[in-house]
C-alpha cells in the first residue's frame, strides 16, 4: 500500500499566547485519534505551533483505507418470525439498521445475521473530516465569530494548507479554502510562502523567517538569553511558564539586552522582577550574589537593522512601570508597618470570622503560644503575628499582589524591627506549593504554622469545609504545609493543645463541640496521602494513627520506626500474633486483672513468656521515653520465640475463670508493649 507525507496549517490572527502549546498539543492528539479510528497507518507525527499558526505533519500516510468487515447479530429466529412465518417489526428493524432488503439478511442459525465488506475510501476523502473534528475538540474556553460567518475558532482563520504528498486536498475548513500557500513573517517576509510538499515545510518557512517548531524556538531562545546574560556578568532568571510564553509570541525571536536607571536597584528587587516578567515578559539578570542587575532581555519579534531603537524602546516603555513601583515603596515608608493594622480593621477576613486585623491578633496569640511549647522566641513570634498582615494595607501589595509577605519583610527591616521577625512575615505564607520551600527561620516556621491552623480552625469552625471538587480556602493545602513544617524543621508542637487554643480564641464565632476531633482527623489524614507518595505501605500509616500522636513529628518518627520494623525477619509473625491477641481481648467480656499472677501459671511457656516481657518492659521503656522507636521494636523483636512457644502450648481461654483472666492480662502487657509505639497488628 502506497504512503505519503500529510501536512496541514492553520493560520490565524494572532493565538493566545499562554495557550499555544496546548492547542498544538491538543491539535496533534485530535489527528492521531481521527486516523487510528479511520484505520489509517502512518508514521511519525509531529506538531508546530507559532504565533499565527498550528501545524501538524504526518509521515508516511496510508493512502488507503483498509477495507473493513462488519458482522451485525439481529433478533433470535423465534423472535424474527411470527408463527405463520411472517416478519416481526424486530426483524424489519434489523434489516432497516443493516440497510438491506431482509431477503439478504441470513437466517441459517439460530440468531438474524448479516455479514458485509466496507471498502477503505482513499486517505484524501478521509483527512478533511479527520481535522474538522480535532478543530473542533480543542479545549478552547471561549470561540470567536469574524466577519458575517458562523464558524467559530479561537481566533480568525486567514489561511489553510492541506498537501497529501504534493497535491492540494480540495475542501474548505473554518472559512478557509485549502490551498498550498503559508504566510511568512509580518514583516520581514509579508507575501504568501509556498509550501511545495509536507516534508519542505520547516524549511520553507524558515526562508521566510519564520521557526514554525515551538521547541526549536524555545531551546534558541533560552541559549541565546544565557549567552547574553554571561556577557553581562549575570544569569538570567527564565521561569518554564514565562519562557513558553515569549516562544509564543515571536517567530523569529531575536533577544536583546536593554536596561535601566540604578536607583530603581533600591526598590525591593522582588517588585522589579514581577513587573518586568508579568507585565513585560522580560528576563531579568541576576549577579553571583543573587542581587538584580540593573539590565534585562526582551525577545524582539524581528531582526532588525537598528536593534538600538528596539532596546531604547523597551526600556522607555519599562521605566513607568518601575517609576510606579518606587513611588509605592516610598509612599509606604512614610509610616510604620504597624500602623497599617488599623486599615485592616475595617477589612473582612471571612464574614462570620471577624476582620483580618482581628485574624492577625489571634495568629499573634498563637504563635506565641506555639513558640512556648516549641522552645521558640515567644515575644518575636508574637510581634510577627501582629504584623503579619499589615502590608496587605499597603500601596504596594495593592499594585504587586505577589509582594505580600515580601513587601512585609522589607518594611520591618526599614522599621528597625528583628531579622528573624521580618523574615517571619515572608515566610508565614511557606511553603508556597507542593514540595516547595519551607521557612528557614524558627521564628518563621511558628508563624506559618500559626497562621495556617487559625485559618482551618475557623472555616471548620463555620462548616464550611472542603469538597472534593472545591477548597476556596485552600485547607489540604494548609495543612499539608503544617505537616510539612512540623516535621521537616522538627517541632515537637502537641496538635491537640494547639488546636484547643485556637479554638478558644474563636469564642462563639465558632461551633466547637466536635471541632478539635473534626480539625485533628483531617490534618492527620493529610499524612497518609504524604507517607503514598513516599513509598510507605498504607498499614504502616494506619498502625500509628491507631495509638493517635498528637505530635506530627512524633507520628512521623514512630511511622519511620514501623517501616523499618517490617523488614526484621520476626515482624510477620508478631504482627500475626498482635492480630490474634487484639482480636482475643476484644472478646473478653470481664474485666481485666490489674496484674500478672504467676500462681495462676500452669505451664511453662506462661513463665517464659512473663519473664520475656519483664526484660523487655526494662528495656523498652526509656527507648520510648526517649522516642527511640527503631531500637524499641528491634528489641521487641525478641518476643517472637516466646510469644509462638505461648499460642503452641496454651489454650488462653482455659475452663477455669482465675487462669483464664491471667492468661488475658498476660497479653494485654505483651500488647501494650507494641502500642507504646504503634499497633502492628494493622500489619497483619
Amino acid at each position: 500500500m502506497s504512503a505519503l507525507d500529510f501536512l496541514v496549517e492553520l493560520g490565524t490572527e494572532e493565538l493566545p499566547p499562554k495557550a499555544l502549546d496546548k492547542l498544538s498539543a491538543a491539535f496533534r492528539a485530535g489527528i492521531e485519534k481521527g486516523l487510528k479510528d479511520a484505520g489509517l497507518a502512518h508514521g511519525r507525527v509531529q506538531a508546530f505551533a507559532a504565533p499565527r499558526r498550528l501545524a501538524v505533519l504526518v509521515e508516511q500516510l496510508a493512502a488507503q483505507q483498509p477495507d473493513r468487515s462488519v458482522n451485525l447479530d439481529g433478533p433470535p429466529i423465534q423472535a424474527a418470525f411470527d408463527a405463520e412465518g411472517e416478519p416481526t417489526q424486530a426483524a424489519l428493524g434489523f434489516a432497516r439498521k443493516c440497510g438491506v432488503e431482509l431477503a439478504l439478511i441470513d437466517r441459517s442459525g439460530p440468531k438474524l445475521k448479516f455479514s458485509r465488506t466496507i471498502e477503505g475510501l482513499p486517505a484524501a476523502e478521509l483527512l478533511p473530516g479527520i481535522v474538522e473534528a480535532s478543530l473542533n475538540e480543542l479545549p478552547i474556553p471561549k470561540r470567536m465569530r469574524w466577519a458575517a460567518r458562523k464558524d467559530e475558532f479561537v481566533r480568525p482563520t486567514q489561511w489553510l494548507v492541506m498537501l497529501f504528498g504534493e497535491q492540494v486536498i480540495d475542501c474548505e475548513i473554518l472559512a478557509q479554502r485549502a490551498g498550498r500557500e503559508s504566510r511568512g513573517h509580518r514583516f520581514h517576509n509579508p507575501a504568501p510562502v509556498r509550501i511545495s510538499q509536507p516534508s519542505s515545510y520547516l524549511e520553507d518557512l524558515r526562508g521566510a523567517h519564520v521557526i514554525a517548531d515551538f521547541a526549536e524556538r524555545r531551546a534558541l531562545i533560552a541559549k541565546r538569553v544565557e549567552q547574553l546574560a554571561s556577557e553581562q556578568n549575570g544569569s538570567a532568571i527564565v521561569p518554564p511558564a514565562l519562557l513558553d510564553e515569549v516562544t509564543a509570541l515571536v517567530e523569529w525571536p531575536v533577544p536583546l539586552v536593554c536596561s535601566f536607571e540604578e536607583r530603581f536597584l533600591e526598590v525591593p528587587q522582588e517588585a522589579l522582577i514581577t513587573t518586568m516578567q508579568d507585565n513585560q515578559k522580560y528576563f531579568c539578570l541576576l549577579d553571583a550574589d543573587g542581587k538584580l542587575l540593573p539590565r534585562f532581555i526582551t525577545v524582539a519579534n524581528i531582526e532588525s537593522k537598528d536593534p538600538a531603537q528596539i532596546v531604547a524602546g523597551n526600556e522607555k516603555v519599562v521605566r513607568p512601570r518601575l517609576t510606579d513601583a518606587e513611588f509605592f515603596f516610598k509612599q509606604d515608608k512614610k509610616q510604620k508597618l504597624e500602623s497599617f493594622n488599623e486599615r485592616l480593621r475595617n477589612v473582612v477576613f471571612q464574614a462570620q470570622l471577624g476582620s483580618v486585623y482581628d485574624k492577625a491578633v489571634r495568629v499573634s496569640r498563637l504563635a506565641a503560644f506555639i513558640a512556648e511549647n516549641t522552645a521558640g522566641d515567644v515575644q518575636q513570634a508574637a510581634r510577627a503575628g501582629l504584623l503579619s498582615k499589615c502590608d496587605l494595607a499597603t500601596e504596594m501589595v495593592g499594585e504587586f499582589p505577589e509582594m505580600q509577605g515580601i513587601a512585609g519583610y522589607y518594611y520591618a527591616l526599614n522599621d528597625g524591627e528583628p531579622q528573624d521577625v521580618a523574615l517571619a512575615l515572608n515566610e508565614q505564607y511557606m511553603p508556597r506549593g507542593a514540595g516547595a520551600e519551607l521557612p528557614s527561620t524558627r521564628t518563621g516556621a511558628i508563624l506559618a504554622v500559626a497562621d495556617k491552623l487559625d485559618t482551618l480552625v475557623g472555616i471548620f469552625g463555620i462548616g464550611m469545609l472542603p469538597t472534593g471538587s472545591k477548597d476556596p480556602y485552600a485547607l489540604r493545602r494548609a495543612a499539608l504545609g503544617i505537616l510539612r513544617i512540623l516535621i521537616e524543621k522538627q517541632l515537637d508542637l502537641d496538635l491537640v493543645k494547639a488546636v484547643d487554643f485556637a479554638i478558644a480564641q474563636f469564642g462563639s464565632q465558632v461551633k466547637a463541640s466536635g471541632l478539635s476531633e473534626q480539625v485533628l482527623a483531617f490534618v492527620f489524614e493529610r499524612l497518609r496521602a504524604r507517607y503514598e507518595d513516599e513509598g510507605v505501605e498504607v498499614a504502616t500509616y494506619l498502625s500509628v494513627r491507631a495509638v493517635a500522636p498528637a505530635s506530627a513529628l512524633d507520628f512521623d518518627q514512630r511511622v519511620q520506626a514501623v517501616q523499618a520494623f517490617r523488614k526484621l525477619p520476626e515482624a510477620e509473625a508478631l504482627a500475626a500474633a498482635n492480630k490474634r491477641v487484639s482480636n482475643l481481648l476484644g472478646k473478653f467480656e470481664a474485666k481485666l486483672p490489674e496484674t500478672v499472677e504467676p500462681r495462676w501459671f500452669d505451664n511453662a511457656t506462661e513463665f517464659s513468656l512473663y519473664s520475656a516481657l519483664q526484660q523487655a518492659e526494662q528495656a523498652v521503656q526509656p527507648l520510648a521515653e526517649a522516642r527511640q522507636y527503631r531500637e524499641a521494636l528491634e528489641r521487641l523483636a525478641h518476643l517472637r520465640a516466646p510469644v509462638d512457644a505461648f499460642f503452641e502450648a496454651v489454650l488462653v481461654n482455659a475452663e477455669d475463670a482465675s487462669v483464664r483472666a491471667n492468661r488475658y492480662a498476660l497479653l494485654a502487657r505483651l500488647r501494650g508493649l507494641f502500642l507504646g509505639v504503634a499497633d502492628i497488628s494493622a500489619l497483619g
